[in-house]
């Protein structure tokens, strides 16, 4: 359902990705009334469900039921709407179709602000993919010339959420957003996540660090979570604050 706050558009290269990374930001602009759209270009099944292969007898399609399962219930919990790609991964690729997609996706959402990964993952190209994928589509929904039923969009604010590993990933986090609100939210769209169990608490302490951080950014001592993120484009202003 449209919202006349506006759209949040999420792409997500994983089934789980946009729970570690965005999962605090989906849940604090739904509470505010927001529409907020996971697009999840693949399941993760080949690279992201170790668990799940450690299984006897897992096929293909049970890992790919179990994610969409997951990441289903994940963004039901934060208040999203999700729709699954299922493009595969290891490698993620490009395909026309997909960029094509994701084009109509941005077009017909006019989102106010596009989160996704960050360019550089040397731990996982498909990360470093979904942001060529997600940053060129929304180039090409700006074009006239692009064959499209809906109008171009205008010059959304591009996000990056922070990857795993951001020291090795040339990650700057420009905003901390605070989520202290929402951050029950978030960890329980996290313990959705089951075929990564591992990751619930490090992505619980990676929020209570950086909502330090932002404590010591801005003095606002109420603070306790926040999420990390990296702009791409200028923030354009009248005024500093």
């Amino acid at each position: 359902m449209d919202s006349p706050k506006g759209t949040l558009l999420v792409v997500s290269a994983h089934a789980a990705d946009f729970v570690w990374r965005a999962g605090g930001a989906i849940a604090l602009y739904s509470s505010r009334g927001y529409r907020v759209r996971v697009l999840c270009l693949s399941y993760g099944e080949r690279g992201e469900s170790q668990g799940l292969w450690k299984k006897e007898g897992m096929t293909m399609e049970q890992v790919k039921k179990i994610r969409h399962s997951e990441a289903e219930r994940a963004a039901d919990v934060l208040g999203a709407e999700i729709r699954f790609f299922d493009a595969g991964d290891y490698p993620l690729r490009p395909a026309d179709q997909l960029i094509d997609d994701l084009v109509q996706e941005l077009r017909r959402d006019q989102p106010m602000a596009v989160l996704t990964h960050s360019p550089i993952d040397p731990y996982n190209g498909d990360h470093d993919e979904a942001s060529r994928i997600t940053t060129n589509a929304r180039v090409y929904a700006q074009a006239n010339g692009y064959p499209s039923p809906h109008k171009n969009i205008g010059a959304p604010p591009v996000f990056f959420f922070e990857p795993h590993q951001p020291e090795m990933c040339q990650f700057k986090p420009q905003v901390l957003l605070d989520i202290t609100s929402v951050f029950d939210r978030k960890r329980q769209a996290m313990e959705c996540m089951d075929a990564q169990e591992h990751l619930w608490n490090y992505y619980t302490e990676l929020a209570r660090r950086r909502g330090t951080q932002a404590v010591r950014n801005s003095s606002r001592r109420e603070i306790v979570y926040a999420e990390a993120y990296e702009r791409l484009y200028p923030q354009v202003a009248s005024e500093f604050l």
